[in-house]
Order: C-alpha cells, then sequence, then structure tokens
C-alpha cells in the first residue's frame, strides 16, 4: 500500500496550522501533533486522531477505517 505523508515544520507549518495541529506549547513549540488523517477518494477527509506525542498510532485502527473506505 503506498500513501503520501506530510512533512510539515516551523517557522512555515502551513499545512500544520492549516489542520490545526500546529504545537505552540511544551514540550517543543513549533513542532505539529502526532496526527493521522484519512482522505477518502474524493479528496474528503474521511478520518482523523492525533495521538500523544509518545504514542505510535495504531496501525489497525488505522486500517480499519482505510477499509471501510472501500
Amino acid at each position: 500500500m503506498q500513501f503520501p505523508m506530510c512533512s510539515d515544520f516551523f517557522p512555515h507549518a502551513e499545512v500544520t496550522q492549516r489542520y490545526g495541529i500546529l504545537r505552540e506549547g511544551a514540550p517543543v513549540p513549533g513542532i505539529p501533533e502526532r496526527a493521522a488523517f484519512i482522505v477518502d477518494k474524493d479528496g474528503r477527509l474521511a478520518f482523523f486522531k492525533v495521538y500523544p506525542l509518545d504514542q505510535v498510532p495504531n496501525i489497525e485502527e488505522l486500517l480499519s477505517e482505510v477499509k471501510k473506505l472501500g
């Protein structure tokens, strides 16, 4: 399975700012929250979840959400 990933960082951080996940406070201002976004075939946001910085996103949960798209 191939999927695009976005890397965006301060001071530009345009994408993370638009998605509302740019961290302004501790532990490190200017980095994005750890988040996963799934976009459907029509370009609509089908799922998103913000995770604690010390938590790896649950792959099974994400795959389950992708499977729901059919």
